[in-house]
């Protein structure tokens, strides 16, 4: 399985850096992984709606670049689905076995994901109804993606 995540941000936290770099090591037992950081907008505060529209719209156009036509996106959206870890290790394990061995897991900027590349996700995913920074989801991510690989090859992983 191929599976790349499309991260707006920069990791500048070297615990964030560190852990990434042990889950993307841990993972390439099961898949390969790519990972795509892209950089984000410039966003002072107190912007209006209209100018979040913009640079949401800016980064949305770097992140579908990135999204090739054969791949299953999953956008990861706080309005997206919520799924335990078994279910997310089964809709991968899904996707598999129906051939769908491109995965792309995105992740937006501080402002989130504009309008289009939502329109392309196939499947919008929620971690939870909190907000967490962009650059500690990329990591809760890879935990979760190889989380999901452990269950799905029935090897022990805590609860």
């Amino acid at each position: 399985m191929n599976i790349k995540i499309v991260s707006v941000g920069k990791i500048k936290e070297k615990y964030l850096k560190l852990g990434i770099d042990e889950f993307s090591k841990r993972l390439s037992k099961y898949c390969k992984l790519e990972i795509v950081e892209l950089s984000d907008e410039k966003a002072p505060e107190n912007l209006s709606k209209k100018e979040i529209e913009i640079i949401k719209e800016k980064e949305g156009k770097k992140i579908l670049s990135h999204i090739k036509d054969n791949t299953y996106a999953i956008a990861l959206a706080i309005e997206g689905k919520n799924l335990s870890s078994e279910e997310l290790a089964d809709k991968l394990n899904n996707l598999s076995i129906m051939g769908r061995s491109n995965i792309t897991f995105v992740i937006g900027g501080s402002l989130g994901l504009s309008k289009e590349v939502l329109d392309r996700a196939d499947f919008k995913l929620s971690f939870s109804k909190m907000t967490f920074p962009h650059q500690l989801m990329r990591l809760i991510l890879l935990e979760q993606v190889y989380r999901s690989f452990r269950i799905i090859k029935g090897e022990p992983y805590h609860k």
